[in-house]
C-alpha cells in the first residue's frame, strides 16, 4: 500500500507537469467524482462531519456540498503539484487576502504571529503566497511513512522557502517553535482542527464536542505573541486576474482579528479560534476538507476514555514537547486523508 501511495503521487505530479491544464483539471475532477460516487469511507465521514456543521442542509444539499468539497480537495492536490512551477506574479494573482493588516504590522515591527488553521481550501498555495508576500513561514510537518513520501513533501515545502520542523515522536517541536517565535519575525501557521492524542483539547464545534490541537493557543500564550485564525477557500477567477494567475481558480485567505486575551487558558483560546473558523466553514461547507473523525460522538469510547485519563490538567500553556498541531500550512501531509482511503 505504501508503494502504491508513492507511485500514485509520482504519477499525479508527472501528469500535472506534462499535460495541459484543462486536461489535468478534468482528470482530477473525474477522480473526485469517482470517489464521491463510490461513497468511499472518507466521503461518508466528510458528509457526517458536514451534517453536524450544517444541520440545516437537506440530504440533497448535503450531497451537493460533499461533491463540491471533493472537487475542491482534489483541486488542492493538483494546484500543489504545479506550485513549484508558478511564478511569484502568478502566486500574487491567485490569492486574495482579507484582514491581514494586523499581521503585517506585527511582522514589520519584528515580531512573529501565530495562526490557527482548519483543513480548508488550499493551505499549500496559502503558505507559498505568504512566503513571498507576507513573511517567512515556519511550521510543522508530520513525519509520514513511507520515508520517501515524507522526504518528497519536505523537499517540496522547503523548496518554496518555508522552514519546516518535522513532528517526531518524543521530539522537541514545541521548544523549536517557541525559539523561532521569540527570535524572528515569522508567520507560524498550524493546522489544528483535529487532534486525537492525549493532548487534544475538547471544544464545542457547531454544537457538538470535538477534539482540536492545543498548539496554536499554547504557543501564543507561551510566547505572548498574537493568535489569529485563518480560513482559506477557493474562488473562481475571470478576466485579467485569471490570465495573470494562469488558471481559472484562486483562493481567498481571510484572517481573524487578534483572538488572545489577558488571562486566557489554552482551552479558552482554543474555543475562541474554533468558533471563528467554524463560522466561516459553515458559510462554505465545500471548503472544509475534513475526511476523518473529529467529533467526539464518532470516536472509539474506550480509546477516548484512555486519552482523557492521560490528559494533562488544564493550564495556561502546553509544556515543552507537547504536540503543537497536526500539520502545517503549505503541506501535503494529509496524504493519509486522500480520497479513496477508508
Amino acid at each position: 500500500m505504501s508503494v502504491d501511495i508513492v507511485r500514485a503521487f509520482r504519477l499525479a505530479k508527472a501528469g500535472v507537469e506534462r499535460l495541459p491544464g484543462p486536461v489535468t483539471r478534468a482528470l482530477f475532477d473525474a477522480v473526485a467524482d469517482g470517489a464521491w460516487a463510490a461513497r468511499v469511507g472518507g466521503v461518508r465521514q466528510l458528509e457526517a462531519n458536514l451534517a453536524r456543521l450544517r444541520p440545516d442542509l437537506s440530504p440533497a444539499a448535503l450531497r451537493r456540498a460533499s461533491r463540491a468539497n471533493m472537487r475542491a480537495y482534489m483541486r488542492y492536490y493538483r494546484e500543489a503539484f504545479e506550485l513549484p512551477q508558478a511564478s511569484v506574479a502568478q502566486l500574487g494573482a491567485r490569492v486574495h487576502v482579507v484582514g491581514d493588516a494586523a499581521l503585517r504590522a506585527e511582522l514589520a515591527a519584528g515580531r512573529s504571529v501565530v495562526v490557527a488553521l482548519s483543513h480548508s481550501g488550499n493551505w499549500d498555495l496559502a503558505g507559498a503566497w505568504a512566503e513571498k508576500y507576507l513573511g517567512h513561514v515556519v511550521t510543522v510537518a508530520e513525519h509520514l511513512q513511507p520515508e520517501e513520501l515524507f522526504q518528497g513533501f519536505l523537499d517540496f515545502r522547503t523548496g518554496l522557502g518555508m522552514t519546516i520542523i518535522p513532528l517526531e515522536k518524543g521530539g522537541s517541536v514545541f521548544r523549536e517553535l517557541v525559539r523561532h517565535v521569540r527570535t524572528s519575525a515569522s508567520i507560524v501557521p498550524l493546522l489544528a482542527d483535529r487532534d486525537l492524542s492525549r493532548t487534544g483539547v475538547e471544544v464545542d464545534l457547531g454544537g457538538h464536542r470535538a477534539r482540536v490541537a492545543p498548539g496554536p493557543a499554547a504557543l501564543a500564550l507561551a510566547t505572548s505573541r498574537p493568535l489569529h485564525a485563518a480560513m482559506i477557500r477557493h474562488e473562481r477567477l475571470s478576466g485579467a486576474r485569471r490570465r495573470a494567475a494562469g488558471g481559472p481558480w484562486g483562493i481567498v485567505i481571510e484572517f481573524s482579528e487578534r483572538l488572545d486575551r489577558p488571562g486566557d487558558s489554552v482551552e479558552q483560546l482554543s474555543q475562541r479560534w474554533v468558533d471563528w473558523v467554524a463560522g466561516r466553514n459553515r458559510r462554505h461547507p465545500e471548503a472544509w476538507h475534513m475526511l476523518q473523525k473529529v467529533f467526539v460522538e464518532d470516536l472509539d469510547p474506550e480509546r477516548l476514555a484512555r486519552s482523557r485519563a492521560r490528559a494533562p490538567e488544564p493550564s495556561a500553556a502546553t509544556p515543552d514537547g507537547a504536540v503543537p498541531g497536526e500539520a502545517p500550512a503549505g503541506s501535503l501531509s494529509e496524504a493519509s486523508d486522500a480520497p479513496g482511503r477508508a
